[in-house]
Parts: C-alpha cells; structure tokens; sequence
C-alpha cells in the first residue's frame, strides 16, 4: 500500500525528536518529512470513480466505494449472472418494502445502524435483525425485505443480486427517482 522506499508514515527509519520548551519531556514527531506529500497520495489513494464497471475484470476497494457513495443506488458492476450495487440511505430513510420472486440479494453494511425485516407475506415481516458495520443479511429470491436507516447518519451498504435486477449503468440519486424509473419499466 505504501511505497517501499518511504516505509511507514508512523515509524520512519529515524524518528525525529526535538526538545518541547513548555514541558519536562520529549515531543516525538510522529510523521516523516514527507507527510504534506503522503496526506495528499493517501487521500487519493484510496478513491474510487463510482461507475458501471462490468462485464470487465474488477478488483475494487469496495469499503471505499459503499462510503464514497451518495447516491441512493449506484449501479457499481453488472454481469451476466451477477450485480454490485452501492446504496446511501438518508438518516430515517428505507429501501422500501420489496419483493424479487427470481432474485436472490445480499447485503454488506460498511457504515451507519439499520434493521432489516423480512417476511413471506408483505403484511407480516416476522424476521428482524439490528444492523452496524460489516453486517451481512440475505435474502432468498421470493422474500419480502426492507432495510431502514435507525442512525443519524447515512446507511451505507452495497447489495449484490443474482441474476442482476437493474440495467447497466443505473444510477438512482434518490429514492423517488428509483421508484419513478420502476414504475416506468412496469
């Protein structure tokens, strides 16, 4: 992850250390001379253009492309047999009561605190389950299923479905806008 010739930005080959006039002890400098340089490769390291990446080949830091996401649902690899979306639902907000009789869907939470509920019927959900970070639920294709924020801060998750459920390339920024193309392909 970090260039070989650097080591690691916390233990620099020599650490520097330099005398603290207002204390009694030693100040250690934690950061190497090239920290300006690092902050910047580091913050940009790890970012991800949020796009429709399949069929092609991927190998993603899919932590990093959950929380980057915004959107309500970002389309992040399609294939054939298989479908990564990223979802963000706002802070009260849910997915929304759903059902894909030939669909089977996964999801990750990476950030946030929701629960799950799911059921045979749409009037009688009696599965539950709290949601934090690094959760998974599952779902079985036939199963009714809503996953709502309970935090205070976005709900970020991605959702992998198989078969894929939405076209290449979908990019929902809202709830409404999700439910609007839905019905329009209905």
């Amino acid at each position: 992850m970090y260039p070989s010739h650097y080591g690691y930005p916390w233990h620099p080959p020599v650490t520097p250390v330099n005398w603290d006039w207002d204390q009694t002890s030693w100040g250690h400098h934690w950061y190497p001379a090239y920290y300006p340089w690092y902050s910047n490769w580091e913050s940009s390291w790890n970012r991800v253009e949020l796009k429709d990446y399949g069929p092609h080949p991927l190998a993603i830091n899919i932590d990093e492309a959950t929380k980057q996401n915004n959107y309500y649902r970002t389309a992040l690899w399609t294939g054939k047999h298989l479908q990564v979306t990223l979802m963000s639902i706002p802070v009260g907000g849910d997915i929304g009561l759903e059902i894909h009789p030939d669909t089977d869907q996964f999801f990750r939470i990476e950030d946030g605190h929701g629960l799950v509920q799911m059921g045979a019927r749409k009037d009688r959900l009696d599965y539950q389950a709290r949601l934090n970070d690094d959760y998974a639920v599952m779902v079985p294709a036939g199963t009714w299923h809503n996953i709502i924020n309970t935090g205070n801060e976005p709900l970020k998750l991605y959702s992998i479905y198989a078969p894929p459920h939405h076209p290449h390339g979908t990019v929902h920024r809202t709830k409404a806008a999700a439910m609007a193309e839905e019905r329009h392909h209905s």
